[in-house]
């Protein structure tokens, strides 16, 4: 069903919803899952694009979190390693198993790692991706041809999972809307209704695509937003402290040569305490990330410099061919939903506050779930819905989501192919470039992307902008964001025809898709002062 289908079908409806899903970020998609899976009637509705926010902007890891561990967060690490291995099995076209080389320039360095991560690998019971061993020093330069080699002693080699964000909250998305869900893009939420009694029993909401309003009553309301959680609470109680602060993470793409390999670096400590990694992702590297303390969430955060310094600095270290500001094809910033600190712990460091996801019910019955990563969004939603059964008094009904496929579910992909990312939409895609030959037509400057990649975005995956497309269903602002900019009048031109907008049209989301991507164009350093 399309968007705008959706949208008038919510307008006419005549009861409440189950549930009222606020947020489409992996959190928000998953609780939509969730309870449409279980058979309750569910809304969801994101104020911008789906995943634009934090979720589209990770590390690409499907992980427990190695530097939990070292903080002794055992259970958080065992949770997360289990739902790696329920998100492998459900989506097995976007999450595949990933190894890791950690290389050693100290003695005591290879016993040390391979002790601890022989650990995390026990942790994840029945659900291991592969055994972490001990590696020679010539296994580790065959493997990363760029690592340095100066002192180098050998290292350790462990496996994680590896995904596209975006792209599988896109999937998530199909798959809530295939339980039965409605979810809707570019809805904002602005203001929360109550009964007489002060339970929140719905929202007041606008179409920012039409400027049309409406309302929906639901028994059990999400707010899901993330970054924005403190935003949907303050409507419910204006005098709300507020639950969580930003935090900024930053990411490099450069080319893949930099690694040199299909295997992935982890540096175990930085110069401020973190991990480092540097992930093969579509045919790039990612390097990456910061933990930084800002003042605002926004939906198009930038990176400091820096937090650009850091990363080029601490990378070089470690790699031969050291990384410069010109080699970087793209740089993208992702906010943190952070617990806030209490009575006076402002100067606590970000790296120290927990990650595990925490949930809030207000004594209006607002639900509220933060804080959590990508991997554990399934436990997260379960959790979520659960608790949100008991505040809305609906029967309980048991939680399924442990052995449901992801839309696009696709065993054995061809990851040669960079239009794997569809798992097993690919089939229909190739059908359409059949019937019409125009929609096999490759995109110029860009060899892998193709007219019908395009129209899919617009007709199967709500894609409404150019920076939908672009951003978040085929990445190339996220690979190399010149070429982005480079491809936004062609990809314009072929939205407006498909969804009957005018030349004028086309012109605004060109402007406005360029002056967003020049902000993930690395620029020469800024001198402050």
């Amino acid at each position: 069903m399309e968007r705008e289908e959706f949208i008038s079908q919510l307008k006419r409806q005549g009861k409440p919803w189950d549930f009222i899903v606020i947020g489409g970020g992996a959190t928000g998609l998953g609780v939509a899952i969730d309870a449409a899976a279980r058979g309750y009637s569910t809304l969801l509705l994101e104020q911008s694009d789906i995943a634009k926010a934090t979720s589209a902007r990770s590390t690409k890891l499907v992980h427990g979190g190695v530097r939990y561990l070292q903080k002794g967060d055992v259970a958080l690490v065992r949770e997360a390693l289990h739902e790696r291995g329920y998100l492998r099995k459900n989506a097995p076209h976007l999450v595949k198993n990933q190894r890791f080389i950690i290389a050693n320039y100290r003695w005591w360095e290879k016993p040390f790692y391979t002790l601890g991560l022989t650990f995390y690998d026990l942790l994840s019971g029945g659900m291991s991706l592969g055994r972490s061993l001990p590696m020679k020093k010539r296994d580790v330069i065959k493997a990363i041809p760029q690592i340095v080699r100066e002192k180098l002693k050998g290292g350790v080699i462990y496996h994680d999972g590896q995904f596209d964000d975006s792209r599988l909250a896109v999937n998530m998305m199909q798959t809530a809307i295939e339980q039965g869900a409605t979810v809707v893009n570019y809805v904002r939420v602005t203001e929360l209704l109550k009964s007489p009694e002060g339970r929140v029993s719905g929202v007041v909401a606008v179409d920012e695509l039409d400027g049309s309003g409406f309302t929906a009553e639901g028994r059990c309301i999400i707010n899901a937003t993330g970054i924005f959680v403190d935003d949907i609470i303050r409507m419910d109680n204006p005098e709300q402290q507020p639950l969580v602060r930003p935090s900024q993470g930053v990411h490099l793409v450069v080319d893949k040569s930099f690694l040199g390999g299909d295997d992935a670096i982890m540096i175990p400590k930085t110069s401020d305490g973190r991990v480092m990694f540097g992930v093969p992702w579509h045919d790039r590297v990612i390097l990456g990330t910061t933990d930084v303390p800002v003042k605002e969430f926004v939906l198009e955060p930038r990176a400091l410099n820096e937090e650009v310094d850091f990363i080029l600095e601490t990378a070089g270290r470690y790699l031969a061919k050291k990384p410069q500001r010109s080699d970087v094809l793209c740089v993208f910033a992702g906010l943190r939903p952070l617990a806030a600190p209490k009575h006076g712990a402002d100067g606590a460091k970000t790296k120290e506050i927990s990650r595990s996801h925490k949930m809030l019910v207000s004594p209006s019955g607002l639900v509220t779930i933060t804080g959590g990563k990508w991997t554990t969004y399934r436990k997260m939603a379960e959790d979520t819905v659960n608790l949100a059964l008991k505040t809305g008094k609906l029967g309980f009904r048991k939680c399924t989501t442990k052995t449901l496929k992801i839309h696009g579910y696709l065993e054995n992909p061809d990851r040669s192919d960079i239009r794997y990312i569809y798992g097993s939409d690919l089939e229909e895609i190739r059908k359409m470039q059949q019937e019409n030959p125009a929609f096999a037509e490759k995109l110029e400057g860009c060899a892998d992307f193709t007219v019908a990649e395009v129209v899919w975005a617009v007709r199967k995956e709500m894609a409404r902008t150019v920076d939908d497309v672009l951003a978040r269903r085929v990445r190339v602002l996220y690979l190399d964001a010149r070429a982005a900019i480079e491809l936004a009048p062609r990809v314009a031109s072929l939205m407006a025809a498909e969804l009957g907008r005018d030349r004028a049209w086309e012109e605004q989301q060109v402007k406005e898709f360029t002056e967003l991507a020049l902000g993930y164009v690395m620029q020469s350093k800024v001198k402050r002062g």
